[in-house]
């Protein structure tokens, strides 16, 4: 099993940044860790997409936040990052990180999912 830890969650007013954090931990030697990404979700509206990151760096963003958001992951710390700046109300959410994690003696793909971490940008 492969938990994530998220951090850095909290509130913020509007045009204002923050920055997530998600370690991998327990167990990872048994995995090869590929895409991490981030997602986020709103009282009443369905989980999206807000950035995947490759092992070897290739990004994709959400709409609603490219040109704001940037993703980027420390292979060595098994740890990735999302720096979200220009803040609104709208991004106000839970965001959950996420690794796709493939088992060395299996070879099994299984996606882990960290417990969430709130995230409030007030007006």
């Amino acid at each position: 099993q492969v938990q994530l830890v998220e951090s850095g969650g909290g509130s913020v007013q509007a045009g204002g940044s923050l920055t997530l954090s998600c370690a991998a931990s327990r167990s990872t030697f048994s995995f090869i860790l590929g895409d991490m990404g981030w997602y986020r979700q709103a009282p009443g509206n369905q989980r999206e997409l807000v950035a995947t990151i490759t092992s070897s760096g290739t990004t994709i963003y959400g709409n609603s936040v490219k040109g704001r958001f940037t993703i980027s992951r420390d292979n060595a710390k098994k740890t990735v990052y999302l720096v979200m700046n220009s803040l609104q109300p709208e991004d106000t959410a839970v965001y959950s990180c996420n690794v796709e994690a493939t088992s060395y003696s299996s070879g099994r793909i299984t996606t882990y999912w960290g417990q969430g971490t709130q995230v409030t940008v007030s007006s």
